[in-house]
């Protein structure tokens, strides 16, 4: 559940920084509603923490300075390219928790409501960004992002 915490820490950094980054109001409004949506599973997945007795990672204030300044760099390089990160991100993230729905106990009910919750909106935030536009991400950028989630996600498991 810490790996997902920190998830919910890069997602919400990742919109604020295409947010910040974009001049289309809409799109703003976009990455500000989808930000929210993941302070709500941030909020989720610290409470399922408390509950596991199990602590954030310790470098979270790092995984939200990095995470917006890739989303920041993502609106800098244009709106389609940015919902395009988007898309990327999400359909990684939806691979990353559906991996751990099939990792998660039967009886551990509560975790998996919260995973399948999160799934559904990730679903979502990468769908409404396709029907804004999104660019579709070159292979390698595709392949950096998959390797700097591993890094990530591995880090975070352990501090």
């Amino acid at each position: 559940m810490r790996v997902n915490h920190v998830g919910e820490v890069c997602a919400q950094a990742l919109y604020e920084g295409q947010a910040i980054t974009t001049a289309d109001d809409g799109l703003r409004d976009f990455y500000r509603r989808s930000a929210q949506e993941e302070a709500d599973h941030l909020a989720w997945t610290r409470q399922r923490l408390q509950e596991l007795g199990a602590r954030p990672s310790l470098l979270n204030p790092i995984w939200f300075a990095g995470a917006f300044a890739l989303g920041a760099l993502a609106g800098k390089l244009g709106d389609r390219v940015s919902l395009g990160f988007t898309v990327e991100t999400e359909r990684q993230v939806e691979q990353h928790l559906a991996g751990h729905l099939e990792r998660l106990p039967a009886d551990d009910v509560a975790s998996r409501a919260v995973v399948s919750a999160m799934k559904a909106d990730e679903a979502a935030h990468a769908d409404a960004a396709q029907a804004l536009g999104a660019a579709e991400l070159p292979a390698p950028v595709k392949g950096l992002m998959r390797a700097a989630a591993w890094v990530m996600t591995t880090t975070a498991h352990r501090i």
